[in-house]
């Protein structure tokens, strides 16, 4: 196989964020103002999460999600919102919940630092 074959890590979220649902901040916040039962997922590294997360969040990070997130979402139909540090990692993790089955997943697709100030 020669590295022309190969894919970036952007043409792979670019192709993933054709397939999700992305949102902004002002789109996340409707969404889980609306549905109490609605998770969020962040799908950064454990250090990441362990100096600043958002206080509604479940820390998976994005290699666990296949195995970690039926505990914690069993119902196919929840509403899930993911989201990293910039956007790319939470959607390649919706892309993979959605091809578990997962039927109402979101990505958000903003910094962290801008996800944070308005949804704490």
């Amino acid at each position: 196989m020669s590295n022309n074959a190969l894919k970036t890590a952007g043409e792979l979220i670019a192709a993933a964020q054709k397939q999700i649902k992305c949102v902004n901040i002002a789109e996340a916040k409707v969404l889980l103002e609306s549905d109490i039962a609605a998770v969020i997922l962040d799908v950064r590294e454990v250090d990441s999460a362990a100096e600043s997360k958002l206080a509604q969040s479940h820390n998976i990070s994005r290699g666990l999600i296949e195995m970690k997130v039926p505990n914690l979402c069993p119902d196919p139909g929840q509403l899930i919102l993911t989201h990293c540090g910039g956007g790319g990692r939470a959607s390649l993790a919706a892309l993979s919940l959605q091809q578990m089955g997962y039927t109402n997943v979101a990505a958000i697709t903003a910094k962290y630092d801008d996800i944070k100030a308005e949804l704490g």
